[in-house]
């Protein structure tokens, strides 16, 4: 079997009634507060070394998904501000027991009728072997993550 046959990737898109600036504002400046969005799914964010809102940073996840507490240790490898867009590397952690990579990628833009925004989710992986799944279920844990981000957002305003 090809190594190719080991590499994915899923996208997907999801609209909110939270402008790019605000949602991609979160994920960059205050990862650490994303817990209280959702806490019945992130339990935690922890910065490990760095500072919050340059690349580099390294940080800690807390968080349950199908049922399970995990953990995630992540880096910043790109953050750009004006894409709105952020690129989290999985470096250790429990999907690291079934991916030899992981990178997420968070893209922010406005939706095309001026309210709110498209966010744009991306997997990038490469499984350990072709008996590991490709992540559908965590794709919807982002989807239901964005979703409860911006109901908190919007609070806040």
């Amino acid at each position: 079997m090809a190594s190719s046959d080991l590499i994915g990737k899923l996208e997907t898109d999801v609209e909110i009634d939270i402008s790019p600036e605000k949602f991609h504002h979160m994920w960059c400046h205050r990862p650490h507060h994303v817990h209280h969005t959702s806490s019945e799914k992130v339990q935690g964010c922890d910065l490990h070394e760095g500072e919050f809102g340059t690349p580099g940073v390294v940080i800690c996840w807390r968080y349950v998904h199908d049922g399970k507490a995990k953990t995630a240790k992540q880096v910043v490898e790109v953050m750009d501000h004006e894409k709105k867009s952020i690129t989290f590397k999985m470096l250790e952690g429990d999907l690291m027991e079934e991916y030899k990579s992981f990178v997420i990628t968070i893209q922010t833009s406005p939706r095309s009728n001026g309210k709110g925004s498209i966010v744009h989710w991306t997997l990038d992986y490469e499984k350990l072997h072709e008996g590991i799944g490709h992540p559908e279920s965590l794709l919807q844990f982002f989807i239901e993550l964005t979703a409860d981000m911006a109901a908190h957002l919007r609070k806040e305003t």
